[in-house]
């Protein structure tokens, strides 16, 4: 079957076309067979698509509402010259990326009117990212008609946490009342490393025996520790500002401290939110760029506040890696993701530094040689093993969307 998976975020759309079935899931032959993402989304926007042995496209289109963007996608996919597709009637079902889904969504569900009604109960909770979900949605379902339509949520693999893991030390009546809770997010992406370290190890993903911890490492990160497959914590909260420094986003931090800024500075609470998601992390720290290359070529150059973001970065990573053996009760993988896990080895080995006696460690020459490809990167008979494995939450989303449209069982 042939899935059209949606990322839509507030001025932009990302598409991916996927092939897949039970047999190719389970082969691991499934295959993408065009993607692209459009930006600026209510203007001139820039269209970028491509397709395996075809030659990017890239152009420039007024594209004033996701309606139009949408129509645009699959005009591509379909087109004599740039399509994979006769017609847009190949198109079996669309799988959405939808960020929250609090407490009511477990798992992936086939989207109808409650289950619409769910996911707009939680713009609150993610008012950045819900409401354009759910416009990406309303412009799929104008553009395809009956087509079905299935919401994977990045909270959803994080439900099975304990409430020791999730409960804040607030007023338990905030939780009650209004669902202060942590949730974590990237939910996706660690489900799908994980199951692709259980089986680089050669275990079912969920051997209730197997402990690994998956780092999602990019413009935004979190680490998740997983036990049979389940996640038993992570490291994103209430929100996706919780946790690790993040590239803009400050992660872990004493409330009272923004607090104190607010009289200091005497700010309000929409300059506190951008403070926090916006102008901290690794820009905030280093007064130079959010992008790690950039920070990684400074600090080769001497630029002392890029080296101590790097430093602040891998710090905070290594201290959630050794909590979560901690809470795992030991590990016996440690996968990194993201563009960032993929392709910076430095920030590999110095966020790995000093974990030896936990059994973590990294062959130098595997770990330098393994950029942006799957790779084992711990030494010989190391007693914990450490992998890269490049992330793909797409090709996850267009399989739990097969099997929810075909009645299947969850994978």
């Amino acid at each position: 079957m042939k899935i059209l998976v949606l990322n839509c975020g507030s001025s932009s759309l990302k598409f991916q076309l996927v092939e897949t079935d039970a047999a190719a899931e389970a082969a691991g032959t499934d295959r993408t067979l065009a993607k692209g993402l459009i930006e600026n989304i209510g203007s001139t926007a820039v269209l970028k698509y491509e397709r395996p042995g075809a030659k990017p496209v890239k152009e420039t289109a007024e594209i004033l509402e996701h309606k139009i963007a949408v129509e645009r996608s699959i005009a591509l996919l379909t087109d004599a010259e740039t399509g994979v597709l006769r017609d847009r009637s190949e198109i079996g079902a669309v799988g959405h990326r939808v960020v929250h889904g609090g407490e009511r969504f477990k798992a992936s569900v086939r989207i109808d009117d409650a289950v619409l009604e769910g996911i707009e109960d939680c713009f609150d909770m993610a008012p950045l990212h819900n409401p354009p979900n759910v416009r990406g949605y309303r412009a799929a379902r104008a553009v395809l008609g009956s087509v079905d339509h299935v919401a994977v949520f990045d909270t959803s693999f994080h439900q099975t946490m304990p409430p020791e893991a999730y409960v804040y030390g607030l007023p338990y009546a905030l939780y009650q009342r209004h669902g202060i809770r942590r949730y974590g997010f990237h939910g996706t992406s660690h489900r799908f490393v994980s199951r692709r370290l259980a089986a680089l190890l050669g275990r079912a993903h969920d051997d209730p025996g197997l402990r690994v911890i998956t780092c999602h490492l990019g413009n935004g990160c979190s680490v998740a520790a997983i036990r049979g497959g389940r996640s038993i914590d992570t490291s994103m909260g209430f929100t996706p500002l919780e946790g690790l420094v993040m590239g803009t986003r400050c992660g872990d931090i004493d409330p009272a401290a923004l607090l104190h800024v607010v009289l200091r500075e005497e700010i309000g609470s929409a300059e506190v939110n951008a403070l926090a998601n916006k102008h901290s992390g690794l820009l905030g720290i280093s007064g130079l760029s959010h992008d790690m290359r950039t920070l990684l070529e400074a600090a080769g150059q001497g630029n002392e506040r890029a080296r101590l973001a790097i430093d602040v970065f891998c710090y905070r990573l290594r201290k959630y890696i050794a909590a979560y053996v901690g809470a795992l009760g030991g590990v016996d993988a440690v996968a990194f993701a993201g563009g960032i896990g993929e392709n910076a080895a430095a920030i590999r080995a110095q966020s790995l530094r000093g974990l030896d006696a936990v059994g973590l460690g990294l062959d130098p020459a595997t770990n330098a040689a393994a950029v942006g490809t799957e790779a084992e990167i711990s030494p010989s008979g190391a007693r914990a093993r450490v992998f890269v494995v490049p992330t793909n939450e797409e090709l996850l989303i267009a399989r739990d969307t097969f099997r929810i449209v075909s009645g299947l069982p969850p994978a």
